[in-house]
């Protein structure tokens, strides 16, 4: 894996972390695996403890992940086939006596976070996916909103892809300085 240029010197987890779109289609994941990458998610930080998460996963092959497949735009259809398994999050923005949660898809992208991080330790990829049709995974998700959908394998070499999903795969690492980013300035 290549190692992101990173400012000053942070986790390997997260230094190697890539959302690779080329996977090994001959790659399985074990319930084991899954059941860990879910769990991962469940202890994710949530204001007032709500856990307003709710998950759905498929294995290659079953119906959960044919149903997500099927929710793809054409471009993730394309590359996310190869995929040992999909993950999607979808959030439930109010309480059940109606009072708002705020913060439902920040603790939704906690959970993400750490789905991601735990299936990096287990050796596997995860890229997600805003590019779904939303409105057709709704009913997936029993009246929780739809966030995202990850596809988790193993990377498999870029020159299986073709056209902007290879140009993407083989592109440098990038992110904006912190000096960009961080609004009150840098600490001395």
């Amino acid at each position: 894996m290549t190692r992101a240029e990173t400012a000053v010197d942070i986790h390997d987890l997260i230094a190697e972390r890539r959302s690779p779109r080329s996977l090994d289609e001959t790659a399985e994941i074990s319930k084991e695996d899954l059941l860990g990458i879910l769990e991962a998610a469940r202890w994710a930080p949530s204001a007032n403890n709500l856990q307003p998460w709710r998950l759905i996963a498929g294995k290659r092959g079953d119906s959960n992940f044919t149903a997500l497949f099927d929710c793809l735009v054409p471009f993730n259809q394309s590359w996310s086939k190869r995929a040992a398994a999909f993950v999607a999050i979808a959030g439930t923005p109010t309480q059940p006596d109606g009072t708002a949660i705020p913060t439902f898809m920040y603790d939704c992208g906690l959970a993400a976070a750490q789905l991601t991080i735990e299936a990096h330790h287990r050796g596997y990829v995860v890229h997600q996916m805003a590019g779904f049709d939303h409105e057709k995974a709704a009913p997936l998700f029993n009246g929780a909103t739809p966030i995202v959908i990850m596809a988790i394998g193993k990377q498999a070499p870029a020159e299986q892809l073709e056209g902007p999903a290879f140009d993407r795969e083989v592109a440098p690492r990038v992110r904006k300085a912190l000096s960009e980013i961080v609004i009150a300035g840098l600490p001395d």
